[in-house]
């Protein structure tokens, strides 16, 4: 069976801290899939910040996640540290990709993953190009 695999096209410039909650475990005392999802997207919303954006305001229009793709690499327990890295990575006309890299105190890898955005009007219901402005920022990476 075929295995996800994540490549960062680049440095992951942003590094968030956050610590396992208890309601982050799951049934076999460890950090559940469900609780990774929301690290990632506290990450995401504290790295958008870092720029004056928001999921809801991105150079005037919001954003929309198309797919995520998580690869685990160990096991998280109640109380861990993580460092939760992110970046841009590829993009288009109307999107762009971010990548994670979550690791423990010791640098152990817990997982890397990656999020596609999309531009989306949320008035019109509709896919919108990324303003130019805000493509240069992408384009450097942060």
């Amino acid at each position: 069976m075929k295995r996800v695999r994540i490549e960062f096209p680049r440095d992951l410039t942003y590094t968030v801290e956050e610590k396992v909650r208890v309601g982050d475990l799951n049934y076999g005392n460890h950090l559940g899939n469900d609780a990774v999802l929301a690290l990632l997207h506290q990450a995401r919303m504290e790295f958008l910040g870092s720029f004056g954006w928001s999921e809801m305001d991105m150079g005037g229009l919001g954003l929309i996640m198309t797919d995520s793709m998580i690869e685990y690499k160990s096991e998280g327990f109640f109380g861990e540290r993580l460092k939760i890295k992110v970046g841009f990575g590829d993009y288009s006309r109307v999107g762009f990709d971010l990548y994670y890299l979550i690791e423990k105190e010791d640098s152990v890898v817990l997982a890397k993953a990656k999020t596609g955005m999309v531009y989306y009007d949320y008035q019109l219901k509709k896919v919108c190009s990324i303003p130019e402005e805000v493509l240069k920022i992408i384009q450097k990476g942060k």
